[in-house]
């Protein structure tokens, strides 16, 4: 122990006296120079100034004229107004969806319904730009994420479950793949088309259809992805898109004639959606929250740790649910860790999404915003001590500063719960055992980090973290042929990869 204290005693010597004479943690803000704006330009993009149902292959009113307004989150200004779907709306989507089901769509060739699927992935290839603007227009995230990691992932799951849809007897060996019939979807506001793709293309793929109901603060890209669906020639009712509030949810999940249920969300809700469907005959998959840990050893490549931990919690302002928002790190190295990840921090830069230098974007709602702050004000008065860069922040719009905690337990409140924002925790850690057992000290087990230049240690800790996915030298890495979804409170069952099209498939022997 005292050899490696003295090895990072020299490293941090010799970091020393390499420092210019001029700080350049603040370069970009009160330094010598700055980056001039990078705006993405909106001249692709249209958005009406009022969205209706996407039902049986046309858009319609709301039955109730009920209409919500999206905000952008970075401006505070409306974007649209959005239909709010009620019971006859979802009765006539579902009814749309039976019929599509046991009329166009099942019984298709596989063949032919991969084209359609490899269409549509083609189509969101093309507007791909488009489809980048609106959701940093109506998320608050920033361009860079939306345009180079959102919507290739995207188009990517769908290519995937394209080349799946003919090969099911090779899926399931030995076993006949039959479609469940009407699928009801409720996704989230953070990744609003990579969740609609996660959930529409293995549905399509294995012979469903679906009612998909999108997050109320960002509903416009699924909205554009419904004119896909009809610019593509999908046939009437295989999609059907109802947006509102958490009432038109409940109505999809309690509807008798849906089959299969998915949701992405949080744990409070996952809990109510298992309660609902209690005694039903009903499929379902849950991908709830999470409370990643981020282990960092002391053999770790600590420049290289301190990039993922900024991509794991920061470059997406903390709003995903395998964000690596607990940082446990081994005492040895916390103090220089921790000293590389503040002047790190003082490098991002808080503002316009659409600006392409913008490394943390708006946060979603003014809802969200809100919790978080009282996150924030919360972790003060349980004792932790708070850092926040000295970014200066937008006038206007849901802005959050990257904020650190240290000082904070197990017990802790902000430790313990989800905070959906820019937050991160620091605990330390002696041995490997002890940072396994603070790791899995949590309901949650989605998804976790481990930094170690040894293979055998990334082996044997990976196994003895309860998460569903753990990274090894990296964080938020995402591909299509890899299975996603959590243990305890993170959920129930998988998305994407192989795993995937089990949740949309009754198997019967051949």
């Amino acid at each position: 122990m005292a050899d490696e204290q003295q090895t990072v005693d020299e490293a941090e010597q010799k970091e020393e006296s390499f420092k210019p004479s001029a700080p350049t943690s603040k370069l970009n803000f009160d330094g010598p120079w700055k980056y001039d704006e990078a705006p993405q330009s909106t001249a692709a993009v249209e958005i009406k100034d009022q969205y209706e149902l996407f039902i049986d292959g046309a858009f319609r009113e709301p039955e109730k004229g009920r209409y919500m307004t999206s905000i952008n989150p970075a401006t505070e200004e409306p974007l649209a107004s959005i239909a709010e779907a009620t019971q006859q709306d979802v009765d006539e989507a579902v009814q749309a969806a039976r019929k599509a089901y046991e009329k166009r769509w099942s019984p298709l060739e596989a063949a032919e319904r991969g084209k359609y699927i490899f269409r549509l992935a083609r189509m969101i290839q093309e507007r791909s730009r488009e489809f980048a603007v609106i959701e940093s227009m109506d998320g608050g995230k920033p361009i860079r994420e939306s345009r180079d990691v959102d919507i290739p992932l995207a188009a990517a799951h769908f290519f995937y479950y394209a080349g799946w849809a003919d090969k099911l007897e090779y899926a399931f060996p030995g076993r006949k793949a039959e479609p469940l019939g009407v699928a009801g979807q409720i996704i989230p506001w953070n990744f609003p088309l990579l969740m609609l793709a996660w959930k529409v293309a293995p549905a399509l793929a294995t012979g469903n259809t679906v009612v998909l109901k999108p997050a109320e603060t960002t509903s416009l890209t699924a909205l554009k992805f419904a004119e896909l669906c009809r610019d593509a020639g999908l046939p009437e009712g295989v999609v059907n898109i109802v947006t509102g509030a958490g009432q038109t949810g409940s109505l999809i999940v309690n509807h008798d004639d849906i089959d299969k249920i998915a949701f992405t969300g949080s744990t409070k809700v996952g809990k109510i959606i298992m309660e609902s469907l209690a005694g039903t005959d009903k499929k379902y998959t849950l991908e709830l929250g999470g409370k990643g840990p981020n282990i960092i050893f002391e053999d770790a490549p600590l420049d290289q740790a301190v990039e993922g931990i900024i991509n794991a919690i920061f470059f997406n302002q903390g709003h995903v649910c395998c964000a690596g928002s607990r940082l446990l790190v081994q005492e040895g190295i916390a103090d220089h860790l921790v000293r590389k990840l503040r002047d790190r921090m003082e490098t991002l830069i808080v503002g316009d999404p659409l600006d392409k230098n913008t490394d943390i974007g708006a946060i979603n709602s003014e809802q969200q915003y809100n919790k978080i702050n009282e996150y924030l004000e919360l972790g003060v008065q349980e004792g932790a001590e708070l850092y926040q860069s000295s970014c200066d922040l937008p006038e206007k719009g849901y802005y959050c500063r990257p904020t650190l905690f240290t000082n904070v337990g197990q017990s802790n409140r902000i430790v313990r719960e989800e905070i959906f924002g820019p937050v991160l925790t620091i605990q330390t850690f002696r041995t490997a055992d002890e940072g396994i057992a603070k790791a899995n000290n949590t309901p949650y087990g989605l998804a976790g980090g481990v930094w170690t230049d040894k293979g055998s240690k990334i082996f044997k800790v990976g196994s003895r973290i309860r998460n569903g996915v753990v990274w090894a030298n990296t964080y938020n890495q995402f591909d299509p042929t890899s299975p996603f979804g959590g243990y305890k409170e993170s959920g129930k069952g998988r998305e994407g990869g192989l795993h995937g099209l089990y949740p949309y498939v009754k198997l019967n022997p051949r």
